[in-house]
């Protein structure tokens, strides 16, 4: 088995992104799968299409992308990715769309084919706070997330797929507002080892109750 993960680069004026600094630290063989790593750039289009290319040179079973949700407090795993780009901020090479759809053949939405309350509960388990998402944003995550799920729908349909948040890395909030939220590096990875365990150990969801009321 392969899995493919891959993290941006920094972005939004960081020197750092807690992503793939953290995709980085993990081994190179995890349950028996073999780790491929991999740099995106936080570039619209661009990201997809590097996580495209990646997907046709090492034929993976499993594709996890992950980002930077800074402010955000746990590992977030999530659902759904939609068909909007709406962008507060450039991304680093200074595009900035607005109200455009990703895909024009794409449907409204796709929702991931991971276990997502396993890897929640795997977290947990092991004392990481964890939860599901059920919004990427509009940025170059949803992004990357809404076209990995549009080739897994069009073309890829044997491969599992899906996007994962992580909080800003300590070091990042040193001159942040008091109380924004961090985690260490070695938290993260841990966290996305026992993510890519879970997929691996369930081909289906397990049966428990998640999600928000708000």
């Amino acid at each position: 088995m392969k899995v493919l993960i891959t993290g941006f680069d920094p972005f939004g004026g960081e020197t750092v992104n807690p992503a793939y600094e953290a995709v980085k630290l993990l081994p190179e063989v995890i349950c028996g799968a073999e780790i491929i790593k991999l740099e995106i750039p936080t570039v619209y289009t661009k990201s997809g299409a590097a996580v495209e290319k990646a997907i046709k040179e090492h034929q993976p079973d499993v594709v996890l992308c992950i980002g930077q949700a800074g402010g955000r407090s746990s590992i977030q795993i999530e659902k759904v990715a939609i068909n909007l780009a709406e962008a507060r901020i450039k991304d680093n090479e200074g595009n900035q769309p607005m109200d455009v759809a990703l895909h024009e053949d794409g449907e409204n939405a796709y929702f991931t084919n991971l276990p997502c309350k396993a890897v929640v509960n795997e977290l947990r388990k092991n004392n990481i706070p964890a939860h599901i998402s059920y919004t990427a944003g509009t940025f170059v995550c949803n992004d990357v997330m809404y076209h990995l799920l549009y080739l897994i729908s069009k073309k890829y349909n044997k491969v599992r797929g899906g996007f994962i948040h992580v909080p800003y890395a300590l070091e990042q909030v040193i001159d942040k507002p008091a109380g924004t939220p961090a985690m260490s590096l070695e938290t993260i990875a841990k966290g996305l080892e026992l993510a890519i365990k879970a997929i691996i150990e369930n081909d289906e969801d397990i049966s428990i109750h998640m999600g928000t009321i708000m």
